[in-house]
Parts: C-alpha cells; structure tokens; sequence
C-alpha cells in the first residue's frame, strides 16, 4: 500500500504497534506514546482517531515513499541521533 493511499489512522495504529513490539510486546497507553513523543493525550487519541489527521504527518510519509528501504532507514536512525543528541 503505497502512502497517498494509506489511512493516517492505519499508520499510527502501525506504528504504535511497532513500537509496543519494540519493547516486547508491553502495551504503551496513548498518555505514555503521548508523553514520549512530547505532545499532549488528546492530541495523540485525535490522531489515532483519525479525529485530526497532521499535515506534517503526511508530508513526511509522502517524503519517505519517495526512498528505498535502506535509505529510509538510514534517514530514521539520522533522526533518532538528532533526537538524542537534544536529551
């Protein structure tokens, strides 16, 4: 499924469930995914929701469609050292 096509909900439900994988399979409530990623519960249930659906979110969907899977990650772990570097 390509991202233009792909429901933003969907990609957040994927994600969260990703990252629940990540750490064993130990379920992270929507405060705690919230928390983490800096912004508030009601924003992170309306995007889950699909109540509101981010344009940056899509934006950068939209950018990494554009890239092969080893440059994609590659861009994500550029970003998490980015991310780190600012804790």
């Amino acid at each position: 499924m390509y991202y233009s096509q792909m429901n933003l909900t969907d990609l957040f439900n994927i994600l969260h469930n990703a990252i629940e994988a990540e750490h064993n399979g130990k379920k992270i409530s929507q405060k705690e995914m919230a928390q983490d990623l800096g912004i508030s519960m009601r924003t992170y249930q309306d995007w889950k929701l699909g109540n509101a659906s981010p344009q940056a979110a899509r934006v950068v969907m939209q950018m990494l469609g554009k890239l092969e899977d080893d440059e994609i990650l590659r861009v994500v772990r550029k970003i998490n050292k980015l991310q780190e570097a600012k804790k």
